[in-house]
């Protein structure tokens, strides 16, 4: 029974891959707007209703890519190691995803990624999405704080989560445009770093330093 079961969860994992490579590849050839579900049924050889049993918006064929991370940053706070506080574990995080260049952080120059991420921003209804997703993350972050700082006020927690997630997303803006204006990932890296220090320090000081714990 659990290897049947592992067959049919691979099959539906690869039945969504292919659903979602196929329709991004068409929004990359084409735009978001001048490509219809139907379109991307008819390429990926599936049915609209199992489409959209994968995906319940046209926009989470795209934006779904995204959901991944909502929850990574109230993971690193939960699992942070016994004597890091959750300013730190953040921090460092964020340092890491730099060093790995990964996408979420802006610092990423190839040409696959940074076509991904035009459409995405260039796109009304994807950018309205994607703040979405940051939203929750926000939530999930500032519940995770909730339980990790010495404060009984979810406000606290709440402004904390709302700080760190605005801070992060401007940093990674900020690699974007680097990275836009033509200069690869391996130049920009370290004032990357820079800048996220400077930011963590002032998330440090302008919140106080012993909220976090």
């Amino acid at each position: 029974m659990n290897a049947t079961m592992g067959l049919r969860e691979r099959k539906k994992q690869r039945t969504r891959k292919t659903i979602s490579d196929t329709a991004i590849t068409l929004f990359l050839q084409r735009g978001f707007d001048q490509v219809s579900v139907v379109d991307i049924a008819t390429a990926a050889e599936v049915s609209k209703p199992t489409l959209f049993k994968y995906f319940p918006a046209k926009e989470d064929l795209v934006v779904h890519r995204f959901a991944d991370h909502q929850t990574v940053s109230s993971t690193v706070v939960a699992e942070r190691p016994p004597g890091v506080s959750a300013i730190d574990a953040l921090h460092q995080h964020f340092l890491d995803g730099l060093a790995a260049r990964d996408p979420i952080t802006g610092l990423n120059d190839d040409e696959h990624v940074l076509a991904f991420h035009h459409l995405v921003y260039s796109t009304p209804s994807l950018v309205a999405r994607v703040g979405q997703y940051l939203a929750q993350a926000e939530e999930t972050l500032a519940r995770a704080l909730t339980d990790a700082l010495d404060t009984d006020r979810e406000i606290t927690a709440a402004l904390l989560a709302g700080q760190v997630v605005a801070t992060e997303r401007i940093l990674a803006s900020t690699n974007w445009q680097r990275i836009v204006a033509g200069r690869s990932a391996d130049d920009v890296h370290p004032e990357a770093v820079a800048d996220a220090d400077h930011a963590y320090a002032l998330l440090r000081e302008g919140m106080a330093v012993n909220v976090w714990g």
